[in-house]
């Protein structure tokens, strides 16, 4: 599904990833944990292609095929969601308007017609009931005066709506409390197949006990440290990053 080799990355003449090798299967669920300032958000933004971040070596691969020149629009077209950790506020729009646009935009880049009415409206109730999302709240101008658990679950719709192929959370739980968590996760989980992959990025192992994931990296100083399984989110809760600071030396 996803595949970057030896990639290098910086911005404004700063290295910040340092030749990352990661692939992710369909299926799987990735994580990347990781201190602050280690290049978790970098990595997450250069995957979605962000374009004040430079690529300096390496590719970037979906299915098979290189996305790196390709615009932010352009793979988001090829199923490539990112959940940011600060979603924007666009007055005036409303939830359900936004996911109609992105959506119908999406097919017209596949050379499609717009996705019918009736059946927008039958996807959004259950995609709505799926994440107990309130039908209220799908009226309401996209992420102005939301919560930050509201932001981050109203993104979680955003992907059930859009079924990307691989999908990118770049800190879904930060600002979350336990019961917004659970939510939240629970969506994650009842949109996982065998068709998706996705990319777990966060600090803290407690949403790994809700997301599990397959697989768990540490991501430190641009380059991926450590590999494991579930288990190894638990030890970096446990002992912390500093103890693999002193394996590396």
């Amino acid at each position: 599904m996803l595949t970057v080799k030896n990639l290098y990355a910086g911005i404004e003449e700063k290295d910040i990833l340092k030749g990352i090798n990661l692939e992710i299967k369909a299926g799987e669920v990735h994580a990347i944990m990781g201190p602050n300032g280690s290049g978790k958000s970098t990595l997450s933004s250069v995957i979605a292609g962000k374009e004040e971040y430079e690529v300096t070596d390496g590719d970037i691969f979906l299915n098979e095929e290189s996305i790196l020149e390709m615009d932010p629009e352009e793979r988001a077209h090829e199923g490539v969601f990112l959940s940011f950790q600060y979603p924007v506020e666009i007055p005036g729009v409303t939830v359900t308007n936004f996911i109609k646009t992105a959506i119908n935009q999406t097919r017209k880049a596949k050379g499609l017609e717009d996705m019918p009415a009736s059946e927008m409206l039958k996807m959004i109730r259950e995609k709505s009931e799926l994440l107990e999302i309130d039908r209220k709240f799908l009226s309401r101008s996209l992420n102005v005066g939301f919560s930050g658990g509201e932001k981050k679950r109203n993104e979680i719709f955003q992907m059930a709506m859009l079924e990307p192929k691989l999908a990118i959370l770049d800190e879904t739980d930060s600002g979350l409390d336990i019961d917004a968590l659970r939510i939240v996760a629970n969506g994650v989980n009842k949109l996982r197949s065998e068709d998706n992959a996705v990319l777990v990025i966060t600090h803290y192992q407690r949403l790994l006990d809700y997301i599990v994931p397959d697989v768990v990296h540490v991501l430190m100083d641009g380059k991926i440290v450590k590999t494991g399984g579930k288990e190894l989110a638990h030890e970096l809760e446990e002992k912390g990053y500093d103890w693999l600071k002193e394996e590396l030396v």
